[in-house]
């Protein structure tokens, strides 16, 4: 799997005053969307000025990519040889609706990137893949391609492909459908063995909302989230880094195992808990994690 990104911040295509703002932001990686915050009308002017921004700006930490157009729109092809030679670190891909989506998308950069003299599937994919009701059933095949290295889930395009009336319940909670997809996505991620994201929040002055959102999410497994307001990649950030005390916890754990492999052991009580191989994969994951964000660390 390439590098975590927790928070990953949508950035409207054409609006330079809040991508010059963005720049300054603590998200991993910033998207800069030229599907649906573009007027059909500014399509070409803004993937412009968004080869712009990527030729020119100093992006620093954070990752850069593009949410291009769907493989069956107009403009998709022409998104991608445009901003390819440019070397995002992905392409975000919406509306996949299954391997074969990925397949046409990887040939066509593929074609590019030689063209270019770029190293092949040096950029890679994040997915969008539950957009439509029939990607769902298709989301580990979809995934399991070899320029993919994340997938995402949606409900807003979701719940208008199955008519639903409400995505949420009174409480807040995903109603059933959404989180059997929820967790649709987040299996199909681990075993193709990319990013598990999960999708954004849109309540963005609802920070309790989202705190309990990325809480769920990061207890499920997800390593990251999307995010649309500014205010939320922090508490995005937080929930994602591991804490001080998870990390003192995982070390201990795992020199413990140590100890115990050198006496034939790989099952043992630790802190009154039984632990064995699959608690021993976990806090290797947290020092993983601890290391890539060793400068945020202990911040919650």
């Amino acid at each position: 799997m390439s590098r975590i990104r927790r928070s990953i911040h949508f950035v409207p295509a054409g609006n330079e005053k809040m991508f010059n703002k963005a720049l300054g932001l603590p998200a991993d990686a910033l998207i800069l969307d030229l599907e649906d915050s573009v007027p059909p009308a500014r399509k070409t002017q803004v993937r412009d000025e968004v080869c712009a921004w990527l030729g020119t700006a100093n992006f620093g930490r954070q990752q850069r990519l593009v949410r291009i157009n769907p493989l069956d729109s107009e403009w998709c092809i022409q998104d991608l040889e445009a901003v390819i030679p440019l070397r995002p670190d992905a392409i975000v891909l919406p509306k996949v609706l299954s391997e074969k989506t990925v397949a046409s998308i990887d040939s066509c950069i593929l074609n590019i990137e030689k063209q270019a003299g770029m190293e092949s599937r040096k950029v890679k994919l994040l997915l969008i893949g539950t957009e439509e009701a029939c990607a769902v059933f298709n989301l580990q095949a979809m995934a399991s391609h070899p320029r993919v290295d994340g997938l995402t889930w949606g409900a807003e395009d979701l719940s208008v492909a199955i008519g639903a009336r409400a995505k949420r319940d009174a409480e807040g909670n995903y109603l059933d459908v959404f989180r059997y997809v929820r967790a649709m996505s987040l299996l199909a991620a681990v075993a193709a063995e990319v990013q598990a994201i999960d999708a954004v929040y849109v309540e963005i002055k609802n920070n309790a909302g989202m705190l309990k959102e990325c809480t769920d999410a990061a207890n499920m497994g997800f390593t990251g989230k999307m995010t649309l307001h500014p205010d939320q990649i922090e508490i995005v950030n937080q929930v994602f880094t591991p804490t001080a005390e998870e990390i003192a916890f995982a070390a201990e754990l795992i020199a413990a195992f140590a100890q115990h492999e050198r006496e034939g052991r790989m099952a043992f009580s630790f802190h009154g808990e039984m632990v064995d191989v699959p608690h021993l994969k976990r806090a290797q994951r947290i020092l993983a994690m601890a290391e890539q964000f060793s400068d945020q660390v202990g911040q919650r």
